[in-house]
């Protein structure tokens, strides 16, 4: 605030002494407001300076309560001392134009705390108002997650399906609301199935739409195929999955897994898109790591894909992991993680007994609920497991 700006009311009975009192704070280039009482002071004051001969102590209290407030006398009163402590009054000043340049200094330090105190209170009313705003959107945001998260679920195939010899389960749980994990699984005929497993790169709304994507393009690549080369259909999908994340420039990449069982010589055809952990594949009382290596799609516009493919044992099942569930396994390194996800593979003979073994509890069980206020608690990832198992595996 300016010294122009500024107005200073002044309470005092008419007559040279007042005038005096006026020019001497009016020294500081303030404007200043003569008046005999305080129900004639202008509203936009800054502060009032108050004689004791023209305004008694009982209403200096409601003085100070409307504007900061000092108050000047002729003599030292100890009485009156007390009383403008009690009022809460800014100070109290004897013999006020012998302490002329006292009584402006003290004017400018008191219009300097009052401006500061103004400036707070317009920080707090906006700090208010923008906390107000941001709840709202958090809100907004939170009601569109619980949305998306409910479509992207229903883009999901259902659970514990079958296909001729072919069994299939998964149990999937979102950090939050979204997930950038996804799978699918379809029959293309009697003969052969079709399925991947995905994890996109973070979690959240950017990397679901990812997976919706991913859903399209699988589809699209199913009423395409003819039936014939199956050992060429993953890595061909795999690139071309590639060149659909470059091309939208959402900077995601994902790791895949995708594969081509065959039922009649049975048989996996499968490519490699980096997936961690590495599927594993059970019969008996062996686990093994399905081989190869591929690097990440999304990445690098040049990236070939392997095709690969191993023979399926009668009773077998391949399990396939996303690196959430890594962070629930104890173990200081990868390595010593990965040991123990096979030990757990070995030890489980359903999806159940994997969960249990994860004490995973009952998470995910509810995320089909339609309650959009269901809150839950986050996770450090999304976690998913997805079980492919056959020909004579019971289900």
């Amino acid at each position: 605030m300016s010294a122009a700006s500024t107005l200073i009311g002044v309470i005092d009975l008419p007559g040279n002494e007042r005038d005096a009192l006026v020019d001497a704070i009016a020294r500081d280039g303030v404007a200043v407001c003569a008046v005999d009482r305080a129900a004639d002071l202008p509203d936009d004051i800054s502060l009032v300076v108050v004689h004791a001969r023209a305004v008694p102590s009982c209403e200096w209290h409601m003085l100070s309560n409307r504007w900061p407030t000092l108050v000047v006398s002729a003599k030292r009163d100890d009485d009156d001392l007390l009383k403008a402590v009690d009022a809460g009054l800014v100070d109290y000043v004897i013999d006020p134009l012998r302490h002329a340049y006292l009584l402006r200094r003290m004017i400018r330090r008191v219009l300097d705390v009052h401006r500061l105190a103004q400036q707070r209170e317009a920080d707090r009313r906006r700090l208010e108002e923008l906390n107000e705003n941001l709840e709202t959107h958090l809100v907004m945001l939170r009601l569109d997650q619980q949305a998306g998260g409910q479509i992207q679920r229903r883009l999901l195939p259902a659970r514990s399906q079958q296909f001729r010899d072919i069994c299939c389960d998964y149990w999937m749980a979102p950090s939050l609301y979204l997930s950038g994990d996804f799978l699918d699984i379809q029959a293309f005929n009697e003969r052969y199935t079709l399925f991947y497993f995905a994890d996109v790169s973070g979690h959240g709304a950017s990397s679901a739409f990812v997976t919706v994507l991913l859903k399209y393009l699988f589809n699209q690549l199913q009423s395409q195929w003819d039936g014939l080369y199956p050992e060429q259909l993953p890595p061909r999908w795999l690139k071309a999955l590639n060149g659909e994340l470059l091309d939208t420039g959402i900077g995601k990449h994902a790791t895949l897994f995708v594969g081509v069982i065959d039922q009649q010589r049975h048989y996996l055809h499968y490519s490699l898109g980096a997936q961690l952990p590495m599927p594993l594949l059970k019969s008996g009382s062996e686990t093994t790591i399905l081989e190869g290596e591929g690097m990440p799609v999304g990445l690098f516009p040049q990236a070939e894909y392997p095709q690969l493919g191993c023979d399926l044992p009668d009773d077998f099942s391949l399990w396939l992991c996303s690196d959430g569930v890594l962070e629930c396994l104890p173990g200081d390194s990868l390595e010593v993680r990965l040991e123990e996800l096979r030990s757990r593979v070995m030890e489980s003979e359903n999806l159940e007994s994997m969960r249990r073994s994860l004490a995973l509890g009952t998470r995910g069980e509810d995320d089909d609920t339609d309650d959009p206020a269901a809150d839950r608690e986050e996770l450090p990832d999304d976690l998913t497991i997805m079980l492919v198992s056959g020909f004579r595996h019971e289900c």
